[in-house]
């Protein structure tokens, strides 16, 4: 009996312990603003924290860890550039050297795919 308490007392805290990984993700709606700049980093894309309600300006995405399902999606058209799929991520600063100048730089760290933007979700997105 008191091996099956220790190990559901390790689970349970293992459980606690992977708790903030999952509590960092999101649903996005990821695209291209229009914006355009000449000096890097720049602005050109940005992403909709639909929790929150949050425009995260200038971010890029990491869709490797896509599964391949979602990835053949993203490959075949331009919907994460247009904005028209809700994503689930979460965003990470990288540091990224451009021009010998170290940026913090938001990613979107897209772990699948959720469904089809609503067109209200897409305002921040310059495409319709």
């Amino acid at each position: 009996m008191s091996g099956l308490r220790l190990a559901i007392q390790i689970a349970a805290a293992s459980s606690i312990c992977t708790l903030p990984a999952f509590a960092a993700e999101s649903s996005y709606v990821y695209c291209d603003n229009g914006l355009r700049c000449f000096k890097a980093p720049c602005p050109s894309n940005s992403a909709l924290d639909l929790a929150t309600g949050t425009i995260i300006k200038g971010v890029s995405i990491d869709a490797s860890g896509l599964p391949q399902v979602d990835k053949a999606i993203i490959d075949q058209s331009d919907v994460l550039y247009s904005g028209k799929i809700v994503v689930r991520g979460s965003i990470q600063h990288r540091t990224q050297t451009i021009t010998g100048k170290d940026y913090s730089l938001p990613w979107l760290v897209a772990t699948r795919i959720v469904r089809t933007a609503k067109d209200s979700e897409r305002k921040h997105c310059s495409s319709p």
